[in-house]
């Protein structure tokens, strides 16, 4: 039975990053199963779901030093198993965008914790609004949402939440496709 590992790497952003660390990988015989790369700043972040054999996954994380140097990244390595999949669960997608500030993702991610919501994809991005160049921050996530929660009672205190620290901010779905906005 195969095995997972989780790989976060973190170097100088350059061409052929991606090439090398995939090449490694197959080199191991691993599979990459699932990714998040991402330029933040000047630096090049990477989170990989990779599977394999077990001899194989031992054989990558002992090679990992080796790996950091020829590769000039940091990579840091964390057994794991698959996720266990809860059919009580419905999950969400959540858009906000405000003129940035501090504290952002902080609030949202304080309301769906203190609610049992679980978290399982945010991005964010800084940009500048057109013709005014105001700084913007967005944020797009998917949460997890248990079925006994009452939605029209969430997206109240969502949409309320949001009004009160002025973020234009929809929840939908991710089955239906419908959305619930504070308009």
């Amino acid at each position: 039975m195969d095995e997972q590992l989780v790989i976060t790497a973190l170097g100088d952003d350059r061409p052929g990053i991606v090439d090398e660390l995939s090449n490694a990988l197959f080199k191991h015989k691993l599979n990459i199963e699932d990714s998040r790369m991402s330029v933040l700043g000047g630096e090049f972040a990477v989170l990989l779901l990779v599977g394999g054999p077990e001899q194989a996954i031992d054989d990558f994380i002992a090679d990992v030093a080796g790996l950091e140097e020829s590769l000039n990244m940091k990579i840091m390595v964390k057994l794991t198993r698959s996720a266990a999949k809860h059919s009580t669960m419905v999950t969400y997608t959540v858009k906000v965008v405000a003129m940035d500030n501090p504290g952002i993702v902080h609030n949202l991610a304080s309301f769906f914790s203190s609610r049992q919501i679980n978290i399982v994809d945010l991005n964010t991005e800084r940009y500048a609004a057109a013709h005014t160049a105001t700084p913007m921050f967005a944020v797009n996530m998917n949460i997890s949402v248990p079925a006994e929660i009452p939605l029209n009672q969430l997206r109240e205190e969502f949409i309320n939440m949001c009004d009160e620290l002025n973020l234009d901010a929809s929840m939908s779905s991710l089955d239906s496709g419908g959305g619930l906005t504070n308009d």
